[in-house]
């Protein structure tokens, strides 16, 4: 039966948000880009998202006209944490049913991003009848227990609580690694059987290499000057901090690669700078890194890529990845990762051969692996191009292909177990 309306739930956070903020990244691409793929397809999507402000139509097109924004009053019209929309959910999920009333709509299937828009799809199914497929992005379980902070619980338990019980209630859940489906059985205790493994993509129209010497020209960096990267959001479990120490550990060992070194991090507001920011910061001056460090704030899609091809690597330390988006579209730019071996990131990054894999935070191994990207520049070179060509394998032509292939045998083997009960 093949998918003709589909009901995306994105609560917390819009697609159309701007990257880079506390609560927008990889996510909110995911949503985006799947729902542009879907439409090219002829299915009319329709996103669900909670009013965060008092500007935005109800109905947005700007995606395209199959692929609708739709605002959901459920609270104040403010931005939110998690946590505080959470009461709102039986509100959030009124207005969607108001909304499919109003205009007669009847959706064959959702799709459920992140924790919140899950207990909101249980309601509908409940209410519809209607299946849903999850999708958590990220396990707050998974996040507490790898917490650098192991006496504080950063997660609330009534996050931990709803991700046991969708684990369990959804039609379907859609992992994006290998790991992911193994700490969803593992915390979760959820069936082999619900789970499918399928990656996010990346959109290579947008990410795609550019010479090293026009992506320096266009950021204005020196020809010279050894360039590496983080880009994504400014939290604690990205541990952003190990590469200000590698960068220190070169500083004291390799005085003469480190004069030309620069490192750069996108992401956050730094006019606005949340505490993450402001001790990374703190940091770099501590470390005397202030002549080599740039804090840029977020930015768009569209300029990611010169920033991905001015650099020898894009470095991504975190505690925990549940895939590590940028880390694809880095490779697509023809750009090696250096990361830990954690998650999604332990997935993606072959090493040796489109990066480094190291231990999690040990700055010492990450910057041993620096100084060979500075040191070893043609094979540096060799390691991107591979890592371009793997990139290929995850274009969202792809990864829609596969959903669908999936959202269709759910729902085929729905309709017959229906026919079986007749």
């Amino acid at each position: 039966m093949p998918i003709r309306r589909l009901a995306i739930l994105c609560v917390h956070t819009s697609p159309l948000a701007s990257l880079g903020g506390e609560k927008t990244g990889g996510m909110n691409v995911y949503v985006k880009e799947l729902a542009q793929e879907f439409a090219r397809r002829g299915i009319q999507v329709d996103i669900f998202t909670r009013r965060a402000d008092v500007v935005p139509p109800e109905i947005d097109v700007s995606i395209d006209q199959y692929a609708r924004v739709i605002h959901i009053p459920a609270g104040p019209p403010q931005t939110l944490l998690p946590e505080d929309v959470y009461p709102h959910r039986q509100e959030f999920a009124s207005g969607v049913i108001a909304f499919a009333t109003r205009y007669n709509i009847q959706y064959d299937l959702i799709y459920a991003h992140y924790w919140l828009s899950g207990l909101v799809a249980a309601i509908l199914r409940e209410v519809w009848g209607t299946p849903f497929v999850q999708m958590f992005h990220t396990l707050g379980e998974m996040k507490n227990r790898i917490s650098t902070s192991r006496s504080v619980r950063i997660f609330p338990d009534i996050r931990i609580d709803s991700e046991l019980k969708l684990a369990n209630q959804a039609d379907r859940i859609i992992a994006a690694t290998p790991a992911e489906q193994a700490q969803l059985r593992w915390l979760y205790r959820t069936p082999r059987q619900k789970i499918s493994i399928i990656p996010p993509g990346v959109n290579t129209n947008i990410f795609s290499p550019i010479p090293s010497k026009n992506a320096r020209s266009i950021l204005g960096l020196p020809s010279r000057m050894k360039h590496f990267l983080y880009a994504g959001r400014i939290e604690p479990l990205k541990a952003v901090d190990t590469i200000l120490y590698a960068l220190s550990y070169i500083k004291n060992q390799s005085p003469d690669l480190f004069s030309d070194l620069r490192f750069t991090v996108i992401g956050g507001d730094p006019r606005h700078a949340n505490p993450e920011l402001l001790s990374l910061q703190l940091l770099t001056k501590k470390l005397g890194l202030e002549k080599h460090v740039s804090y840029v704030g977020a930015k768009s899609q569209a300029e990611l890529p010169a920033y991905y091809s001015a650099s020898l690597a894009v470095i991504m330390p975190s505690d925990y990845e549940s895939f590590g988006m940028v880390a694809l579209e880095a490779m697509a730019c023809g750009t090696p990762v250096i990361a830990t071996q954690v998650g999604g990131l332990a997935y993606l990054v072959r090493e040796q051969e489109t990066g480094f894999l190291v231990p999690v935070r040990d700055p010492d191994a990450l910057a041993q692996r620096m100084m060979w990207l500075i040191r070893n520049p043609e094979t540096a070179s060799k390691m991107g191009s591979t890592a371009a060509q793997l990139a290929q394998n995850y274009t969202w032509a792809a990864i829609a292909d596969q959903l669908l292939s999936n959202f269709d045998d759910l729902l085929n083997r729905r309709m017959s177990w229906v026919y079986q009960q007749q």
